[in-house]
């Protein structure tokens, strides 16, 4: 069947349907960034004695957060797979839902085996949001603006981690909270939150570009004709467009065929991939969960105050995407993720030196970790984009979910587990080591998008990748 609809999206003048989109797709990495930086600046409160859980903070920022990190794994190939058979809309209230109910029962912890198991279902969630997200906002946002609204939603990752600093001093008072009531409060907040975002997202809608695929070409007409009278009520004109595309509609696609689609089609995007996710993986998971346990090891930061300075980090890592996001459409994907890449890298190896050489302080180690990862949080967020766009749409949550799960797990379960273990030992070299292992993996991430970057930038995702079920020959390079 002959379709309009890829082209009619891109087509589209930015209105409140895309907002409706960004909106409730967007905060949920908010959530994330919460969640995430309130276990990681309560690592040593929950190690005290009277925390009503018998844990250590190296277990907390290490073997937690590997357990996390693996569920993220776990939960991104599982869903994954599922957002691609059953639609993203289904999929995005499933994950969800999957992440509220863990979060809440982590508040009730009692034992570190239960603690460690609801930090893997709460990563398990997430994983699935990665992938469910990240293809429909790709499959619904025009080609003109889809590079920096990517890079943005994911970046908003660090508002979350900017409250959760925040707000972890607040629970961390002792004279305001107990020991053991503070932070099981604070994953309770988590919750309060995620339902607000949940009724946000019923009014999301689902990706016409799968629904046709799937022969749903009805439904998916109903959507595109709401976003256009969005655009229209807004004040637009619309041009006609006869761009048109033909498609072999199907219900599923088999693993087999996904799996030789990216790797023996697109072999240099597959390898570009893995490179851009390892990178940045390793560098987020294995240092930035472990900082406020740096701050208390070598600076004496006192455990209340960490949150400070990971606000200060958190600001940083949001305004990278926000202020360089529009470059990636203008100026390029290549010259912007491999600059990005490169030069976070590059300041990831000054800081270790200077850290190596004991001139910071707990103020200058956290301004230069600032703008270093100021570069390295656009870079990172243009991995997310990266797969999500050169590849056909019919693989599109799949291959997000593969490239997030190796790459995550390369660097985010092994990152963590040897990170905590170099911090706990108060020993400043193993501790350089790891700062200059997460550099190197950036500088080389970015010499890899330098080669084999695909030039992306203001181009519909079918002239990127050609769809599958499409009865045109492919053209698409490799």
């Amino acid at each position: 069947m002959r379709t309009t609809v890829p082209a009619r999206l891109d087509r589209l003048p930015w209105s409140s349907w895309h907002w409706r989109i960004v909106i409730g797709l967007g905060t949920v990495w908010i959530l994330d960034g919460l969640e995430v930086t309130l276990v990681g600046n309560m690592a040593e409160r929950l190690a005290e004695p009277g925390s009503g859980i018998a844990i250590t903070a190296a277990q907390v920022s290490g073997f937690a957060a590997a357990m996390y990190v693996t569920g993220a794994c776990v939960g991104a190939l599982f869903f994954g797979w599922l957002t691609d058979r059953f639609g993203r809309r289904k999929l995005f209230m499933l994950t969800l839902a999957v992440y509220l109910l863990a979060t809440a029962l982590t508040a009730f912890s009692w034992t570190p085996w239960f603690f460690f198991l609801m930090r893997f279902m709460t990563g398990f969630g997430i994983g699935g949001e990665y992938a469910a997200i990240n293809s429909a906002i790709d499959e619904l946002i025009p080609s003109k603006y889809r590079g920096r609204i990517d890079i943005v939603i994911n970046g908003s990752f660090w508002i979350g981690a900017f409250f959760g600093a925040l707000l972890s001093m607040v629970f961390l008072r002792t004279e305001t909270f107990a020991v053991d009531i503070g932070w099981r409060l604070a994953f309770g907040l988590g919750v309060v939150l995620g339902l607000v975002i949940l009724l946000v997202r019923r009014h999301v809608p689902e990706s016409p570009r799968w629904l046709f695929i799937h022969g749903h070409d009805a439904e998916a007409e109903t959507v595109v004709d709401e976003a256009e009278s969005s655009a229209r009520h807004a004040g637009h004109e619309l041009s006609e467009t006869d761009q048109a595309i033909t498609i072999k509609q199907r219900q599923s696609i088999g693993f087999i065929t996904i799996a030789r689609t990216v790797f023996s089609r697109y072999p240099r995007r597959a390898v570009l991939g893995l490179s851009l996710f390892v990178g940045q993986a390793f560098l987020y998971n294995a240092v930035t969960f472990g900082f406020a346990t740096i701050l208390v090891t070598f600076y004496d930061v006192p455990t209340g105050d960490t949150g400070w300075h990971y606000a200060v980090i958190a600001l940083g890592n949001f305004f990278g995407p926000l202020l360089l996001s529009r470059f990636f459409d203008s100026v390029g994907r290549k010259p912007m993720i491999a600059g990005t890449y490169i030069l976070s890298g590059l300041l990831l190896f000054g800081t270790a030196y200077l850290f190596q050489q004991d001139v910071l302080s707990a103020n200058t180690l956290t301004a230069c970790w600032t703008v270093a990862l100021f570069f390295a949080s656009a870079g990172a967020s243009s991995a997310y984009l990266t797969v999500s766009e050169v590849f056909p749409m019919e693989t599109r949550a799949m291959a997000i979910a593969f490239f997030y799960a190796v790459g995550t797990a390369a660097g985010g379960i092994s990152g963590p587990l040897l990170f905590a273990s170099l911090t706990e030992s108060g020993i400043r070299s193993e501790t350089t080591l790891a700062f200059c292992i997460g550099a190197a993996l950036m500088v080389l991430a970015g010499l890899v998008e330098v080669f084999l970057g695909v030039k992306a930038e203001r181009k519909g995702l079918e002239d990127i990748a050609t769809p599958l079920t499409a009865e045109e020959p492919h053209h698409t390079p490799a």
